[in-house]
């Protein structure tokens, strides 16, 4: 049997929840038509649990079964405002529009349901029995076929998929594991873990799964379409776009396909070209999804669409444009909170009044959801410190930053564990032993340290030279790094960097040739050198020297008071989670400190420090330094990069396309009075930084 996956968080059980027992006792006197005793079951249950869901659809079904329609339908009505995204919900109120025999409103609650899942047999019989009985023979059919899938799928994976289609992954993983476990290989029990792994982030277990689905189903077009969209999630764009063409090929006009295909020309550098992709996706969907459209469909909108465009546009120096286009977005959706922030993070947009009071109106709307509230809230940070209001700014971005911290996993003991393991393994005889290891290229130049420091300015003057070329923050040294904690990590104990020990030098060699193959798809200039701008390489400074010793290694560093401030106020994609809470942040940059001190003591000139006040305050001085370290010859184009013509994907891609200036270097002393606790915890870092 192909190997599950053993990575996937564990889901805590639902607190204060009616036990299983009780539930399936409720729906044992459900089968024997004891309905009275069903209600009053699952009433008295209600007293004790009055939000759960599974016991308001047993009230709601045990009145229609009683015929009490009217009562059925206002339970589900209440069930609704707190699960709108429940399918058992709707097909409960589907059937009892059956009832009252009405068939328009049970066809349309129906095909809500099966929007929302599609694992529901009983909807896909009734709906095609309702089309049939009011003459929608075309769409009768049409209904038969689509859910004639479920016809060869197993009891236990319908059960799974339903469960998981209705967000209730805690049940439905246990479930398919179990199948997996008796049953062995089943293309969709796969498939489904595989879109679990995907739910929970762990890409890499969902790749393997769904290569393997498509080794016994070749021809699986469902799954072909998720392992593209893993292999993208995954960055690896080439293979992602091998994935997606045959897909394409088959059905050109997908919106799915030519989304997807619009985030991998993203992610290949081909800006234009997912500009153009989006814009023929805009000219085609409707303002409102149209009846009966294909579900799948339905997960694009135009807000998404003109978000979309927006970043690209954004990258690629058109800021008219992607104004135009995140406007469009919010025209559309006017809570849509990550489009405010995308207007925010352009850094030299200005905010009306009446946007300020529309997204102040949208943040305290509970009807606003979680996320978009996180987005206004960093967006209203920015516009009210534009505005000259610093202390209702800070207020806005410490609630973003308290909605973020909530929902993320960081663990700062994860990150000190792997400096102390840093610094133990990787020690002068460690690299004296392995000189000459890896492969000797010299084309890499790794800018790294903390977001917010200034590296987007260095890549920018590095790339304005006709021997350098930027690229991105490319994932490869962390694809290493995740192959080289194994499967199944220890995060408490981790095998990484202690395996760096285990290496021999056909391995770092490897390694260096791997990273520099899985780079060259962003190498489209042909020049000599190229930049890779992912800041947490930081921590890898030993790998990288490991299997590229003659890279080139620069170390982006800012003051700490102004680099802590500016991430604190940064609401980042994704990652970085570190950046959401005072003491992280604070207590990351001292670490980041001890161990680029090491990299100082173990590598002497192997990383050149460049700090972002320097550059400010003397530009050629610290180009000529960065250009030698390099071993390359000054340019006269590396001092007016903000002339140079790329693709900047980084939040500073407005700021890096100015002249050099002052503007961020004391935009924290405003917010002097709402900082003691960064600067207790930062502590010796507020003198010692530059050492």
């Amino acid at each position: 049997m192909t190997a599950q996956p053993q990575t996937l968080p564990q889901t805590d059980p639902v607190a204060e929840a009616p036990s299983d027992a009780d539930l399936h006792a409720l729906r044992d006197r459900q089968r024997a038509g004891d309905h009275l005793q069903a209600l009053a079951g699952a009433r008295g249950l209600l007293a004790q649990f009055p939000e759960d869901r599974d016991l308001r659809l047993i009230e709601a079904s045990a009145l229609r079964h009683l015929l009490r329609i009217d009562e059925a339908l206002a339970v589900l009505d209440r069930l609704s405002d707190v699960h709108p995204r429940s399918s058992l919900l709707h097909q409960e109120r589907a059937l009892c529009h059956v009832v009252r025999r009405d068939a328009p409103a049970a066809i349309a609650a129906f095909q809500h349901a099966l929007k929302i899942n599609a694992a529901l047999p009983k909807s896909w019989q009734m709906l095609e029995g309702l089309q049939r009985l009011t003459g929608q023979h075309d769409a009768a059919a049409a209904t038969a076929a689509q859910g004639a899938w479920l016809d060869d799928v197993p009891e236990e994976i319908v059960t799974a998929i339903s469960l998981f289609n209705d967000g209730d992954l805690a049940r439905s993983e246990p479930l398919i594991r179990a199948f997996l476990v008796t049953q062995g290989d089943h293309p969709e029990a796969m498939r489904l873990l595989a879109r679990i792994g995907m739910a929970h982030e762990v890409y890499d277990d969902a790749e393997i799964l769904l290569a393997g689905v498509l080794t016994l189903m070749p021809g699986h077009r469902a799954a072909a379409l998720e392992y593209a969209q893993t292999l993208a999630a995954r960055h690896k764009y080439a293979e992602a776009e091998a994935a997606l063409a045959p897909l394409i090929a088959e059905d050109p006009r997908s919106t799915v396909h030519r989304t997807l295909a619009a985030t991998v020309a993203v992610g290949l550098g081909r800006q234009e070209e997912a500009i153009a992709l989006y814009r023929g996706l805009l000219a085609e969907l409707p303002d409102q999804p149209l009846p009966g459209t294909d579900p799948q469909q339905l997960a694009v909108t135009r807000a998404d669409l003109n978000l979309w465009s927006g970043h690209a546009l954004k990258t690629i120096g058109d800021t008219a444009q992607a104004i135009a286009a995140y406007r469009a977005a919010i025209a559309v959706r006017p809570a849509f909170g990550e489009a405010w922030w995308s207007l925010a993070n352009l850094k030299t947009y200005r905010f009306t009044q009446s946007e300020i009071a529309a997204m102040q109106a949208a943040r305290t709307n509970s009807a606003t959801a979680e996320d978009d509230r996180v987005h206004l809230a960093f967006a209203l940070g920015k516009a009210l410190e534009d505005s000259g209001r610093p202390a209702e700014a800070w207020q806005n971005y410490a609630d973003g930053n308290a909605l973020q911290r909530a929902k993320s996993r960081y663990r700062p003991d994860i990150f000190e564990t792997n400096t102390a393991e840093q610094k133990r393994v990787c020690t002068p005889a460690f690299f004296a032993e392995r000189a000459g290891w890896g492969d000797p290229a010299r084309a890499p130049i790794f800018v790294l340290g903390l977001p917010r420091a200034g590296s987007t300015l260095i890549e920018q003057i590095l790339a304005s030279h006709p021997e350098v070329e930027g690229t991105q923050e490319l994932p490869d040294i962390q694809s290493i790094v995740l192959d080289l904690q194994g499967r199944d990590p220890d995060l408490d104990r981790p095998r990484y960097p202690g395996a760096l020990a285990d290496l021999g030098p056909e391995d770092a060699q490897a390694l260096g040739a791997r990273y520099l193959a899985g780079t060259r798809v962003h190498r489209v200039l042909g020049r000599s050198l190229f930049i890779d701008k992912m800041p947490n390489n930081f921590r890898h400074v030993g790998l990288i020297k490991l299997i590229l010793p003659n890279a080139v290694v620069i170390d982006a560093r800012r003051e700490p008071m102004a680099c802590c401030f500016s991430n604190l106020k940064q609401l980042f994609a994704q990652g970085q989670e570190f950046t959401y809470s005072v003491p992280d942040i604070a207590q990351y940059y001292r670490t980041y400190l001890e161990l680029m001190r090491h990299w100082d003591q173990v590598l002497p000139g192997f990383v050149l420090k460049v700090i972002n006040e320097d550059v400010i305050e003397d530009l050629e001085g610290q180009v000529r330094r960065m250009l030698d370290h390099c071993g390359l010859p000054f340019d006269p184009a590396c001092l007016a990069f903000y002339q140079t013509v790329r693709a900047v994907r980084t939040p500073s891609s407005e700021q890096v396309r100015r002249p050099i200036n002052r503007d961020g270097m004391d935009q924290w002393r405003r917010f002097e009075p709402f900082l003691a606790e960064l600067k207790d915890v930062l502590g010796p870092a507020l003198e010692n930084w530059r050492d």
